[in-house]
């Protein structure tokens, strides 16, 4: 087993491999989440696990194929009831056991000030349903936890975005199948970038592969001049979920935090066409909560002809930002930790 990782089902203590390999292997539902306090408390763990109930409905009226490795075992359980309870105790019951039977004896094992949780439900294609009028859908579910170290400082650093793909399918729900569609992208991707983009136009930006996506813009006044001396003369901008962007936990606080502190905010995807207006960009993920924007590149030409585009041969058009964290990104990313902390959940209460 991986001195950095583990995987925990039904009790068994099984070998790790990286988190993406073990997304491919299983069809499912599933959120990613991460400790804070030096390892005391999860962050938004409430929030993630609606967020993963969330996405196990959406799959079963939609797709439920994603959810189960068989149409014969998933077809059955389509328009099922899902409740938010019902989840949260399942989830919670084997993250409870995990904690007790493996994280208090290993941590040290652990490499990372943090723990870095994936909880993965899948359906359970081997259970033998004899009366189904009297089965619920969560009696067919199965929790996977891949748990390993992680270690602060990655958010940190100024991120480098690239946009190479298309928006994806079903994207209001979070499902492993979606690490195996991302990567033809990664052939895209350019020296050094940390995240890949989507874009259904090749203008209005969607979100990241595994992030979402934000600007600061600057506002205009209605003679056309800029402001851009208080919190009231910038405007946050993210893709409405209606769009096709996963809801993500973090995006979800941002908005939070923006009507709390009077922060002018809109759900509209931004526009590379007015990039001269973002002062700012950041990406949010509940591993990096929030991670400033160094320098986006958008290929010149469509995105359709990536695709008969040598990667080397791509030409790109860049935004570059300042150095560091601006103001309106930090001021989030503080009231966000301030949210992580109020609303953590201890490991010993699970």
């Amino acid at each position: 087993m991986s001195n950095c990782r583990f995987l925990y089902h039904n009790g068994v203590i099984l070998e790790a491999p990286p988190v993406t390999t073990f997304l491919q292997s299983l069809p499912g539902a599933y959120t990613t989440t991460r400790t804070i306090d030096s390892g005391t408390s999860f962050l938004f763990w409430e929030r993630h696990m609606k967020r993963l109930s969330s996405s196990i409905r959406i799959l079963l009226d939609s797709k439920p194929e994603l959810l189960f490795s068989s149409w014969s075992s998933s077809r059955v359980w389509t328009n099922q009831l899902v409740p938010d309870s019902s989840v949260y105790d399942l989830v919670n019951g084997s993250m409870s056991e995990a904690m007790r039977s493996v994280v208090d004896k290993e941590r040290d094992r652990l490499c990372g000030e943090e723990l870095a949780v994936t909880v993965l439900v899948t359906g359970n294609a081997e259970k033998k349903l004899s009366r189904l009028d009297d089965e619920k859908v969560v009696d067919c579910l199965d929790v996977w936890l891949h748990i390993g170290g992680y270690s602060l400082g990655v958010g940190e650093r100024a991120a480098s975005l690239a946009l190479v793909g298309l928006g994806r399918d079903v994207a209001t729900a979070k499902y492993s199948d979606w690490v195996r569609l991302r990567k033809p992208l990664e052939k895209f991707r350019p020296p050094s970038t940390t995240e890949l983009l989507l874009s259904n136009d090749g203008d209005h930006l969607l979100e990241g592969c595994v992030t979402n996506f934000f600007v600061v813009c600057l506002r205009k006044s209605s003679c056309g001049s800029l402001y851009g001396e208080s919190l009231s003369e910038f405007e946050v901008q993210t893709a409405p979920v209606s769009d096709g962007v996963l809801p993500g936990v973090i995006r979800e606080v941002v908005i939070e935090v923006c009507l709390s502190k009077g922060i002018p905010y809109r759900e509209r995807a931004p526009s590379w066409s007015e990039r001269e207006l973002w002062e700012e960009a950041f990406i949010t993920s509940s591993l990096r909560i929030v991670q400033h924007v160094g320098t986006i590149k958008v290929p010149v030409g469509s995105l359709e002809a990536l695709g008969s585009t040598k990667p080397e041969e791509i030409q790109w058009k860049e935004k570059r930002f300042k150095e560091g964290p601006g103001m309106i990104t930090e001021l989030i990313q503080n009231a966000i930790m301030e949210r992580g902390i109020e609303e953590g959940i201890p490991l010993k209460d699970l």
